[in-house]
Protein backbone atom coordinates (compact mmCIF):
# COMPACT_ATOMS: atom_id res chain seq x y z
CA UNK A 1 0.00 0.00 0.00
CA UNK A 2 1.66 3.25 -0.91
CA UNK A 3 2.69 5.61 1.96
CA UNK A 4 0.32 8.92 2.31
CA UNK A 5 2.78 11.27 4.07
CA UNK A 6 5.39 11.30 1.74
CA UNK A 7 8.63 13.50 2.95
CA UNK A 8 10.63 14.57 -0.01
CA UNK A 9 13.55 16.97 0.06
CA UNK A 10 15.07 19.42 -2.18
CA UNK A 11 18.89 19.42 -2.09
CA UNK A 12 18.94 22.52 0.37
CA UNK A 13 16.68 21.11 2.24
CA UNK A 14 18.77 17.46 3.14
CA UNK A 15 21.74 20.24 3.62
CA UNK A 16 20.32 22.03 6.11
CA UNK A 17 19.04 19.18 7.75
CA UNK A 18 22.24 17.17 7.59
CA UNK A 19 23.88 20.04 9.16
CA UNK A 20 21.17 20.12 12.05
CA UNK A 21 21.36 16.20 12.69
CA UNK A 22 25.13 16.49 12.80
CA UNK A 23 26.40 19.18 14.85
CA UNK A 24 24.14 18.14 17.80
CA UNK A 25 24.21 21.73 18.86
CA UNK A 26 20.24 21.61 18.58
CA UNK A 27 18.27 19.69 21.53
CA UNK A 28 17.55 15.91 21.21
CA UNK A 29 14.42 15.41 19.98
CA UNK A 30 15.05 18.24 17.21
CA UNK A 31 18.41 16.02 16.01
CA UNK A 32 16.00 12.88 16.19
CA UNK A 33 13.20 14.64 14.12
CA UNK A 34 15.89 15.84 11.49
CA UNK A 35 17.27 12.07 11.54
CA UNK A 36 13.39 10.85 10.83
CA UNK A 37 12.85 12.90 7.78
CA UNK A 38 16.49 12.67 6.14
CA UNK A 39 15.60 8.35 6.51
CA UNK A 40 11.65 8.71 5.19
CA UNK A 41 13.29 10.75 2.27
CA UNK A 42 15.20 7.67 0.98
CA UNK A 43 12.12 5.33 1.51
CA UNK A 44 13.03 4.09 4.78
CA UNK A 45 9.89 2.84 6.26
CA UNK A 46 8.12 3.98 9.56
CA UNK A 47 9.45 0.42 11.45
CA UNK A 48 12.69 0.84 10.36
CA UNK A 49 13.27 4.01 11.06
CA UNK A 50 11.96 3.85 14.56
CA UNK A 51 14.64 0.54 15.04
CA UNK A 52 17.20 2.27 14.17
CA UNK A 53 16.93 5.91 15.76
CA UNK A 54 15.41 3.78 18.97
CA UNK A 55 11.76 5.70 18.67
CA UNK A 56 8.28 4.47 18.34
CA UNK A 57 6.38 4.56 15.04
CA UNK A 58 4.08 6.77 16.76
CA UNK A 59 6.63 9.33 16.87
CA UNK A 60 8.01 8.66 13.10
CA UNK A 61 4.43 9.19 12.05
CA UNK A 62 3.95 11.99 13.66
CA UNK A 63 7.17 13.59 12.15
CA UNK A 64 5.91 12.70 8.94
CA UNK A 65 2.43 14.37 9.35
CA UNK A 66 3.92 17.45 9.83
CA UNK A 67 6.03 17.69 7.16
CA UNK A 68 2.88 17.44 4.96
CA UNK A 69 1.66 19.55 6.94
CA UNK A 70 3.87 22.48 7.24
CA UNK A 71 7.22 21.54 5.77
CA UNK A 72 10.61 20.45 7.24
CA UNK A 73 10.81 23.48 9.79
CA UNK A 74 7.22 22.39 11.43
CA UNK A 75 8.19 18.71 11.35
CA UNK A 76 11.58 19.84 13.33
CA UNK A 77 10.45 22.20 15.84
CA UNK A 78 7.23 19.44 16.70
CA UNK A 79 3.92 21.42 17.89
CA UNK A 80 4.01 25.12 19.34
CA UNK A 81 3.33 25.15 22.84
CA UNK A 82 0.59 26.89 24.33
CA UNK A 83 1.63 30.17 26.12
CA UNK A 84 1.27 29.38 29.57
CA UNK A 85 0.58 32.94 31.82
CA UNK A 86 3.25 34.16 33.53
CA UNK A 87 3.27 33.85 36.78
CA UNK A 88 3.58 37.17 38.62
CA UNK A 89 6.33 37.74 40.78
CA UNK A 90 6.90 39.64 43.55
CA UNK A 91 8.80 42.91 43.76
CA UNK A 92 11.18 44.31 46.10
CA UNK A 93 8.43 46.20 47.73
CA UNK A 94 6.61 43.27 47.97
CA UNK A 95 9.30 40.93 48.94
CA UNK A 96 9.21 43.24 52.09
CA UNK A 97 5.62 43.34 52.85
CA UNK A 98 5.83 39.80 52.90
CA UNK A 99 8.82 39.25 55.05
CA UNK A 100 6.66 42.11 57.58
CA UNK A 101 3.73 39.87 57.41
CA UNK A 102 5.57 36.88 58.15
CA UNK A 103 6.90 38.65 61.60
CA UNK A 104 3.60 39.91 62.65
CA UNK A 105 1.31 37.90 64.69
CA UNK A 106 -1.09 35.37 62.91
CA UNK A 107 -4.80 35.76 62.68
CA UNK A 108 -6.71 34.21 64.76
CA UNK A 109 -7.43 30.48 65.25
CA UNK A 110 -3.54 29.94 63.82
CA UNK A 111 -0.91 29.24 65.91
CA UNK A 112 1.51 30.17 63.31
CA UNK A 113 1.81 31.30 59.43
CA UNK A 114 2.08 28.97 56.81
CA UNK A 115 3.10 29.27 53.26
CA UNK A 116 -0.29 29.24 51.99
CA UNK A 117 -1.67 31.37 54.69
CA UNK A 118 0.56 33.64 53.96
CA UNK A 119 0.24 33.76 49.82
CA UNK A 120 -3.62 34.51 50.61
CA UNK A 121 -3.05 37.07 52.69
CA UNK A 122 -0.61 38.72 50.60
CA UNK A 123 -3.52 38.55 47.73
CA UNK A 124 -5.85 40.44 49.75
CA UNK A 125 -3.38 43.24 50.97
CA UNK A 126 -1.55 44.00 47.54
CA UNK A 127 -2.58 44.37 43.85
CA UNK A 128 -1.20 40.34 43.40
CA UNK A 129 -3.83 38.78 41.81
CA UNK A 130 -2.53 35.45 42.58
CA UNK A 131 0.66 33.95 44.54
CA UNK A 132 1.58 30.55 45.45
CA UNK A 133 2.78 29.19 48.30
CA UNK A 134 5.81 27.88 46.60
CA UNK A 135 6.96 31.92 45.64
CA UNK A 136 6.13 32.86 49.48
CA UNK A 137 8.16 30.23 50.21
CA UNK A 138 11.48 31.36 47.99
CA UNK A 139 11.44 34.40 49.52
CA UNK A 140 11.48 33.45 52.90
CA UNK A 141 13.92 31.14 52.08
CA UNK A 142 15.59 33.48 50.88
CA UNK A 143 15.64 35.93 53.49
CA UNK A 144 15.90 32.96 56.31
CA UNK A 145 12.51 33.24 57.80
CA UNK A 146 10.73 30.38 58.92
CA UNK A 147 7.47 31.54 60.89
CA UNK A 148 6.17 28.30 62.01
CA UNK A 149 9.57 27.91 64.39
CA UNK A 150 9.60 28.81 67.87
CA UNK A 151 12.51 29.15 69.89
CA UNK A 152 12.34 28.95 73.91
CA UNK A 153 14.62 31.68 74.76
CA UNK A 154 16.05 34.04 77.68
CA UNK A 155 15.38 37.00 76.33
CA UNK A 156 17.13 39.65 78.13
CA UNK A 157 15.35 43.22 79.22
CA UNK A 158 16.30 46.13 77.06
CA UNK A 159 19.01 48.88 78.05
CA UNK A 160 19.39 46.93 81.92
CA UNK A 161 22.36 48.38 84.31
CA UNK A 162 21.52 45.68 86.28
CA UNK A 163 21.93 43.10 83.47
CA UNK A 164 24.76 44.25 81.74
CA UNK A 165 26.81 44.81 85.44
CA UNK A 166 25.81 41.22 85.99
CA UNK A 167 27.12 40.42 82.71
CA UNK A 168 30.33 42.09 82.60
CA UNK A 169 31.03 40.79 85.90
CA UNK A 170 31.22 37.44 84.94
CA UNK A 171 32.85 38.06 81.65
CA UNK A 172 35.70 38.65 83.57
CA UNK A 173 35.81 36.25 85.93
CA UNK A 174 35.88 34.07 82.61
CA UNK A 175 39.19 36.21 81.64
CA UNK A 176 41.06 34.97 84.25
CA UNK A 177 44.03 32.55 84.08
CA UNK A 178 44.02 29.20 85.12
CA UNK A 179 45.22 29.54 88.81
CA UNK A 180 44.32 26.57 91.07
CA UNK A 181 44.27 28.22 94.33
CA UNK A 182 41.41 29.90 93.34
CA UNK A 183 39.54 27.93 90.61
CA UNK A 184 36.73 29.48 88.93
CA UNK A 185 33.64 26.75 88.66
CA UNK A 186 30.53 27.09 87.19
CA UNK A 187 27.50 25.23 89.00
CA UNK A 188 23.70 24.89 87.99
CA UNK A 189 21.23 22.50 88.35
CA UNK A 190 18.56 20.69 86.18
CA UNK A 191 15.29 18.78 86.99
CA UNK A 192 14.26 15.17 84.99
CA UNK A 193 11.84 13.35 84.83
CA UNK A 194 12.05 9.65 85.47
CA UNK A 195 10.24 7.28 82.96
CA UNK A 196 9.45 3.83 82.42
CA UNK A 197 8.58 1.94 79.94
CA UNK A 198 4.92 0.49 79.46
CA UNK A 199 6.19 -2.27 77.34
CA UNK A 200 9.45 -4.29 76.50
CA UNK A 201 11.78 -2.15 73.33
CA UNK A 202 12.43 -4.19 70.84
CA UNK A 203 16.47 -4.30 70.05
CA UNK A 204 17.48 -3.14 66.76
CA UNK A 205 18.21 -6.23 64.22
CA UNK A 206 19.43 -5.53 60.33
CA UNK A 207 17.03 -3.68 58.52
CA UNK A 208 14.87 -2.71 61.20
CA UNK A 209 15.39 0.10 63.70
CA UNK A 210 15.21 -0.40 67.38
CA UNK A 211 11.43 0.44 68.40
CA UNK A 212 9.90 1.40 71.75
CA UNK A 213 6.25 2.32 72.23
CA UNK A 214 5.34 5.50 72.65
CA UNK A 215 3.46 5.18 75.89
CA UNK A 216 5.39 5.48 78.63
CA UNK A 217 4.95 5.12 82.58
CA UNK A 218 6.01 8.68 84.96
CA UNK A 219 7.95 7.78 88.16
CA UNK A 220 8.45 11.26 89.43
CA UNK A 221 11.50 13.50 88.97
CA UNK A 222 15.16 14.35 90.49
CA UNK A 223 17.32 16.49 90.05
CA UNK A 224 20.73 17.06 88.72
CA UNK A 225 23.56 19.10 90.14
CA UNK A 226 26.87 19.97 87.66
CA UNK A 227 29.94 21.81 89.03
CA UNK A 228 32.60 22.41 86.36
CA UNK A 229 35.77 23.92 86.19
CA UNK A 230 36.35 25.28 82.45
CA UNK A 231 39.98 26.12 82.51
CA UNK A 232 40.57 22.86 85.03
CA UNK A 233 38.81 20.12 82.50
CA UNK A 234 37.18 18.87 84.90
CA UNK A 235 33.04 18.47 86.06
CA UNK A 236 30.95 17.01 88.65
CA UNK A 237 27.14 15.36 88.03
CA UNK A 238 25.43 14.78 91.14
CA UNK A 239 21.62 13.16 91.58
CA UNK A 240 19.28 14.15 94.01
CA UNK A 241 15.47 13.79 95.01
CA UNK A 242 14.94 17.01 95.01
CA UNK A 243 16.06 21.00 94.39
CA UNK A 244 15.71 22.28 98.00
CA UNK A 245 18.08 24.50 100.15
CA UNK A 246 19.80 21.34 101.78
CA UNK A 247 20.39 20.18 98.73
CA UNK A 248 22.67 22.81 97.23
CA UNK A 249 24.35 23.75 100.75
CA UNK A 250 25.65 20.21 100.83
CA UNK A 251 26.67 19.89 97.29
CA UNK A 252 28.20 23.15 97.52
CA UNK A 253 29.83 21.67 100.99
CA UNK A 254 31.16 18.83 99.19
CA UNK A 255 33.14 21.08 96.53
CA UNK A 256 34.71 22.78 99.59
CA UNK A 257 35.64 19.95 101.55
CA UNK A 258 36.75 17.91 99.03
CA UNK A 259 37.68 18.64 95.30
CA UNK A 260 38.80 22.15 96.60
CA UNK A 261 40.12 22.16 99.91
CA UNK A 262 43.32 23.01 99.45
CA UNK A 263 42.50 25.89 97.55
CA UNK A 264 41.95 29.25 98.74
CA UNK A 265 39.06 30.44 97.60
CA UNK A 266 36.55 29.11 95.39
CA UNK A 267 35.31 31.21 92.79
CA UNK A 268 31.74 30.26 92.14
CA UNK A 269 29.84 31.00 89.35
CA UNK A 270 26.03 30.73 88.98
CA UNK A 271 22.56 31.65 88.53
CA UNK A 272 20.00 33.72 90.47
CA UNK A 273 17.86 30.59 91.63
CA UNK A 274 16.31 31.96 95.05
CA UNK A 275 18.54 28.58 96.73
CA UNK A 276 21.68 29.67 95.35
CA UNK A 277 22.76 31.95 98.00
CA UNK A 278 24.84 31.52 100.87
CA UNK A 279 21.85 32.07 102.63
CA UNK A 280 20.99 28.55 101.95
CA UNK A 281 24.53 27.50 103.46
CA UNK A 282 22.92 29.23 107.49
CA UNK A 283 19.44 26.84 106.74
CA UNK A 284 21.50 23.75 106.68
CA UNK A 285 24.40 24.07 109.22
CA UNK A 286 25.32 25.36 112.33
CA UNK A 287 26.64 28.97 111.95
CA UNK A 288 30.12 28.74 112.45
CA UNK A 289 30.33 25.63 109.99
CA UNK A 290 27.77 28.04 107.40
CA UNK A 291 30.59 31.38 108.00
CA UNK A 292 33.76 28.57 107.89
CA UNK A 293 32.24 27.67 103.91
CA UNK A 294 31.15 30.92 103.26
CA UNK A 295 34.51 32.35 103.92
CA UNK A 296 36.05 29.79 101.03
CA UNK A 297 33.59 31.22 98.15
CA UNK A 298 33.64 34.40 95.85
CA UNK A 299 30.19 34.35 94.34
CA UNK A 300 29.26 35.76 91.32
CA UNK A 301 25.22 35.95 89.86
CA UNK A 302 24.93 35.75 85.97
CA UNK A 303 21.73 38.35 85.23
CA UNK A 304 18.39 37.37 85.23
CA UNK A 305 17.57 36.40 81.48
CA UNK A 306 20.97 35.61 81.32
CA UNK A 307 21.25 31.93 82.02
CA UNK A 308 23.71 31.45 78.78
CA UNK A 309 26.53 33.17 80.63
CA UNK A 310 26.50 30.18 83.03
CA UNK A 311 29.41 27.73 81.33
CA UNK A 312 27.53 24.77 83.79
CA UNK A 313 24.52 25.05 81.82
CA UNK A 314 26.87 23.97 78.48
CA UNK A 315 27.59 21.11 80.06
CA UNK A 316 23.97 20.41 81.06
CA UNK A 317 22.94 20.62 77.64
CA UNK A 318 26.14 18.07 76.40
CA UNK A 319 24.83 15.77 79.21
CA UNK A 320 21.38 15.89 78.22
CA UNK A 321 22.08 14.86 74.47
CA UNK A 322 23.90 12.04 75.82
CA UNK A 323 21.40 10.92 78.44
CA UNK A 324 18.84 7.89 77.62
CA UNK A 325 15.26 9.31 76.84
CA UNK A 326 13.85 7.08 79.56
CA UNK A 327 15.81 6.38 82.68
CA UNK A 328 13.38 5.07 85.89
CA UNK A 329 15.00 5.72 88.46
CA UNK A 330 17.27 8.13 90.62
CA UNK A 331 20.03 4.93 90.53
CA UNK A 332 20.10 4.18 87.06
CA UNK A 333 20.41 8.07 86.35
CA UNK A 334 23.59 8.51 88.55
CA UNK A 335 24.75 5.49 87.19
CA UNK A 336 24.33 6.99 83.42
CA UNK A 337 25.47 10.32 84.88
CA UNK A 338 29.07 8.58 86.33
CA UNK A 339 29.56 7.16 83.59
CA UNK A 340 29.55 10.52 81.66
CA UNK A 341 31.31 12.44 83.85
CA UNK A 342 34.68 9.98 84.17
CA UNK A 343 34.05 9.90 80.37
CA UNK A 344 34.40 13.58 79.55
CA UNK A 345 36.94 13.84 82.44
CA UNK A 346 39.24 11.63 81.25
CA UNK A 347 38.45 12.94 78.12
CA UNK A 348 39.90 16.47 79.73
CA UNK A 349 37.09 17.98 78.35
CA UNK A 350 37.13 21.64 78.69
CA UNK A 351 35.06 24.99 77.70
CA UNK A 352 37.24 27.44 75.50
CA UNK A 353 34.87 30.60 76.36
CA UNK A 354 35.87 33.54 73.94
CA UNK A 355 32.98 36.03 74.22
CA UNK A 356 34.84 38.89 76.13
CA UNK A 357 33.32 42.84 77.72
CA UNK A 358 35.07 44.48 75.02
CA UNK A 359 32.76 42.19 72.44
CA UNK A 360 29.61 42.54 73.95
CA UNK A 361 29.71 46.23 74.32
CA UNK A 362 29.32 46.11 70.74
CA UNK A 363 27.80 43.06 69.79
CA UNK A 364 25.16 43.28 72.42
CA UNK A 365 25.04 47.45 72.61
CA UNK A 366 21.08 47.24 72.69
CA UNK A 367 21.32 46.03 76.06
CA UNK A 368 23.36 48.78 77.81
CA UNK A 369 21.96 52.21 78.51
CA UNK A 370 22.21 54.79 76.41
CA UNK A 371 23.78 58.54 76.81
CA UNK A 372 23.68 59.78 73.56
CA UNK A 373 20.38 62.16 74.41
CA UNK A 374 22.09 62.73 77.71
Amino acid sequence: MAKVNWVSLTQEQRLELGKLASTGRDSARKIIRARILLKASVGESDPEIAKALDVGTATVERVRRRFVAGGPDAAVEGKPQPLRPQKRRLDGDGEAKLVMLACSTPPDGHEHWTLDLLADRMVKLSDVPALSGDTVGRVLKKNELKPWLKDEWCIPPHASGEFVWHMEDVLEVYRRPYDPQRPVVAMDEKPVQLLSHTREPIPCEPGQPAREDHEYKRNGTANIFCAVEPLGNWRQLLVTERRTKLDFAAFVKELVDERYSDALKVVLVMDNLNTHSPASLYDAFPPEEARRITDKLEIHHTPKHGSWLNVAEIELSVVGRRLRDRVNNASKLARHLAAIEQDRNEAAKGVDWQFTTNEARIKLKRLYPSFEMR
